[in-house]
């Protein structure tokens, strides 16, 4: 089911997967690149709903609007904050999630949402090749509990380089869309699949009351 919301940015749209008996809300939002067809974001979708767990898949207005260029990041935050209480409406605890530039808006926004927890996947530690250009005041300033899954030879940022008392889940061999090498053990489908597992129980730890 999707809905619309409007946002000072413009139209946003929410689609639901719903959890038959559901214990927390869990939203998702995407990256600058691309939108909620991404992989990871699919695959925490169709999974989580048998936990307990919603899933709602938030678009952007910018995306919604189908232009190219995500706009400023305060921008992002705006409509993000605008579309929470339709997050809230069911009654439950919302933890706020999405991947690359959608984590660092859900990392930015926790406090001022009152988001339980933050799932952050492949959040941008830094620029390729940039490491002395560190976001990691983003991801330790949430203010609540943060989960970074991240692709083991992410450019943004691998494993080894967050900071100390992160906790993370490890993509082994995943990019930053978690795409794994031909070379790899498993493919990305079967990656994604072994870390679906870990998010869960993290979000049935954090999320509920």
């Amino acid at each position: 089911m999707s809905r619309t919301v409007h946002t000072p940015a413009g139209d946003a749209r929410i689609t639901w997967h719903a959890a038959a008996a559901a214990r927390v809300v869990l939203a998702l939002g995407h990256g600058a690149g691309g939108g909620v067809e991404a992989p990871d974001l699919r695959a925490l979708a169709t999974t989580l709903p048998a936990r307990g767990i919603t899933v709602a898949l938030v678009e952007q207005p910018w995306r919604v609007a189908g232009k190219r260029l995500a706009p400023a990041p305060r921008t992002l935050d705006a409509a993000w904050t605008a579309l929470w209480p339709e997050l809230e409406k069911a009654g439950l605890p919302v933890v706020a999630g999405g991947r690359s530039a959608g984590a660092r808006v859900a990392c930015r926004t926790a406090r001022e949402t009152g988001a339980r927890a933050v799932l952050a996947l492949s959040f941008p530690l830094h620029p390729p090749g940039k490491p002395e250009r560190s976001r990691a005041e983003e991801l330790l300033g949430a203010g609540v509990p943060v989960l970074v899954v991240q692709g083991g030879r992410d450019p943004f940022g691998r494993p080894g380089e967050f900071p100390s008392g992160t906790e993370l889940v490890e993509v082994p061999d995943g990019d930053h869309g978690f795409a794994v090498p031909k070379s790899a053990a498993v493919t990305r489908e079967e990656a994604l699949a072994a870390v679906v597992g870990p998010v869960g129980d993290w979000l049935l730890r954090h999320g509920p009351a």
